[in-house]
């Protein structure tokens, strides 16, 4: 007897997704067309062959607007990424004289965790454009792009700070990080490590606690996550970190704690406008590189 067939999973064309960001971008079919060269009716169809192709609705329509559903905002994240990937891996090969300076900006957890081996890896695809980076805080960040001093920036997001001009790169758990054997989670009021006001890392932990009426106090504070990990550490603190950065000492606070579980984060990306080549390009590189983790 023959073992039944897996099914084969439809592929998406790139076509499709870039009709779909098209839309979602400019609000309107017609816009979107112009931007994807095509006409109003071609557009429409491509949708129809989307939807058909999902076997659910991506987008709802009336008469005067175009909104995406649930299904077509997961869609839209994804359909950014896997634009990325092409045309950051085509570019090596017909755009390698892209040259000029990209001013980055990055929190310092993402620079230490991501961009050593992302920015390494950009240089050898594009060894003309120079890349200097900047280390601060999310809301710093953010005034440097919009003020021009930045061309790109990583920043923190969700987990209680939104930007609506950011584009989610990359979603994570945060968890309560301690030391393995420690006594800090034991405490009362229970130690932790953040920092300052504004750091969304703070606000979801302190959140969660005042939500369920555990006392607390800031028995240390700093604004890289290398002063973290010596609080954690040293037994002085548990703090609320990504999941991606517990190792060795450093581990989950166990459930036996009863401290209150912590949403995800996620890092976004924020563009200045009109960014040129060699901005479009690293942009390209970051939505690539997070796409593959």
């Amino acid at each position: 007897m023959n073992a039944p067939a897996t099914p084969t999973i439809p592929l998406l064309d790139l076509d499709l997704l870039k009709t779909l960001v098209s839309i979602a971008e400019t609000g309107n079919f017609s816009a979107a067309a112009a931007a994807v060269h095509r006409t109003p009716s071609a557009v429409s169809m491509q949708v129809k062959k989307m939807e058909e192709l999902l076997g659910r609705p991506v987008f709802i329509r009336d008469s005067r607007s175009v909104e995406l559903t649930a299904d077509g905002a997961f869609l839209l994240e994804h359909a950014r990424r896997m634009l990325a990937l092409n045309r950051d891996a085509v570019a090596r090969f017909v755009v390698p004289d892209v040259q000029g300076v990209v001013r980055l900006g990055a929190p310092d957890d993402v620079a230490e965790r991501f961009l050593v081996d992302m920015l390494r890896r950009f240089n050898e695809s594009h060894p003309q454009v120079t890349v200097n980076v900047t280390i601060d805080g999310t809301q710093r960040m953010m005034d440097m792009v919009h003020n021009g001093v930045l061309d790109l920036t990583l920043i923190t997001c969700e987990a209680g700070f939104k930007d609506d001009d950011a584009e989610v790169l990359f979603r994570e758990k945060l968890v309560w990080a301690t030391c393995k054997g420690g006594v800090a989670a034991e405490q009362k009021p229970l130690p932790v490590s953040v920092w300052e006001e504004g750091c969304a890392w703070r606000k979801a932990a302190l959140e969660q606690l005042d939500a369920r009426n555990i006392p607390w106090r800031v028995a240390f504070q700093s604004a890289h996550i290398s002063g973290q990990r010596a609080a954690v550490l040293a037994d002085l603190a548990v703090a609320p970190i990504p999941v991606s950065s517990i190792g060795g000492d450093i581990v989950e606070t166990p459930k036996h704690f009863n401290l209150p579980d912590l949403p995800k984060y996620a890092l976004g990306l924020l563009t200045t406008k009109d960014p040129n080549p060699a901005v479009q390009a690293a942009a390209d590189h970051l939505r690539a590189s997070f796409a593959n983790r």
